[in-house]
């Protein structure tokens, strides 16, 4: 039997877990006004006069103002100069403001009023004649400020909005360890559970739980949770069947702290590894370790995923994006989204700077037999990349518990 996997029940695993997030610490007004700073540098390299940043994770980002996006505008703008005036329905000011770390001038507008026409209004004020539109706003409010604002030159905020959120600040990175460490402890409970029969349901069940009993108020922000032909479909199948003794299981899932976002995949037999089994995995681990060993400081994110991709042709997996072989990116960015670019793809050129953070999973699809899935994630330092989360070490023992 893989070691670490099999023997216990959800019950005595929950009661070994402990709070790992008592002494999380959110981030503070200290660093919403840097970032702000960082922001209006990177306008004034554009040539903006400022910026629109839309409900939603960006908002969150640069004022600590947690605002869902919905059919109603809310957002704020960001002048080059420094200027931070917001953008709400009259009647949720009051709950606005207090929501609010770096505070502002609340322009409002009633419900039968334009929106639109308030950040016109407040681009005159200004004097903008080149705004960025946060990348997440939806087209017909784009369209709607195109029509009542013709003379200003719209361009794609995510040029400042990537540049920025990509290079993780310390406080950053140890709530993102923080994170991660608490679902790889998750994993680890989980595989303990399994037994014959068990279906993916109790499992992402218990793993709810069991993030909630680790620290995250929420339990999980995803769970996929796959066995045998089914871990083959990255993303799972409609109706997932239950678990038979040496077939292969894949749990990908992750949790959330003050925003900053974990994600893992374990993939291990249970029961006994088959010779096919062990050749897939073999193959998955030393693609994930090209692609971490492509990651330098100044090269291009693609190098990753040309690295993963060409180990993998050379052990007959592929080309490209065929199956058998890896169909998808390497890696993805990560933070208080939980993809978020820059991404570890061919093409993308944006060069690895220190602060960046990857998911690394070139996952291995055998379509009719089965697929491995080996994610974890580093981040950029001066020294290079370094892990979050230890690669797992085997097939046979997944979790490096081995006495």
């Amino acid at each position: 039997m893989t070691i670490g996997v099999g023997g216990s029940d959800a019950q005595t695993e929950l009661s070994k877990l402990k709070n790992m997030a008592k002494n999380v610490q959110p981030i503070q007004l200290a660093e919403f006004q840097q970032r702000i700073k960082q922001a209006m540098t990177q306008m004034v390299k554009l040539g903006w006069d400022a910026m629109y940043i839309h409900a939603g994770t960006n908002l969150s980002y640069f004022t600590g103002t947690h605002w869902y996006p919905s059919e109603r505008m809310v957002g704020a703008l960001l002048t080059a100069e420094g200027a931070l005036e917001y953008i709400a329905p009259h009647f949720e000011i009051g709950t606005l403001k207090g929501f609010m770390q770096v505070k502002g001038l609340v322009n409002g507008w009633q419900e039968h009023e334009s929106p639109y026409q308030v950040l016109q209004q407040c681009c005159k004020k200004h004097a903008i004649k080149t705004l960025g539109l946060d990348e997440t706003l939806p087209f017909f409010m784009y369209d709607a400020l195109r029509i009542v604002g013709p003379e200003v030159d719209f361009r794609n905020g995510q040029l400042v909005s990537q540049y920025c959120r990509s290079r993780k600040s310390a406080d950053e990175i140890s709530l993102l360890q923080t994170a991660k460490d608490m679902t790889l402890e998750v994993h680890k409970a989980a595989a303990k559970i399994l037994r014959e029969g068990i279906t993916t349901q109790e499992v992402t069940t218990f793993i709810h739980q069991a993030h909630q009993a680790v620290g995250a108020p929420k339990g999980s922000y995803f769970c996929i949770v796959l066995f045998g032909e089914d871990t083959a479909f990255p993303h799972g199948v409609k109706t997932p069947k239950s678990l038979q003794l040496n077939e292969m299981v894949l749990i990908d899932t992750g949790c959330e702290i003050e925003k900053y976002k974990s994600d893992i995949t374990r993939s291990y037999v249970f029961g006994e590894a088959s010779a096919r089994h062990t050749e897939i995995w073999q193959a998955e681990k030393a693609a994930q370790a090209a692609a971490f060993s492509a990651a330098q400081l100044g090269q291009a994110c693609e190098v990753a995923d040309i690295a993963a991709r060409g180990y993998l042709a050379t052990q007959g997996f592929g080309p490209d994006y065929q199956t058998p072989g890896l169909p998808h990116r390497t890696g993805h960015g990560i933070g208080m989204d939980i993809h978020e670019g820059p991404y570890l793809v061919r093409g993308d050129k944006t060069p690895l700077a220190v602060g960046m953070c990857f998911s690394n999973e070139p996952m291995l699809c055998v379509p009719g037999e089965f697929g491995v899935r080996l994610e974890d994630h580093f981040y950029m330092t001066v020294e290079g990349p370094k892990w979050f989360t230890e690669p797992s070490l085997s097939i046979d023992d997944p979790f490096g518990q081995a006495a």
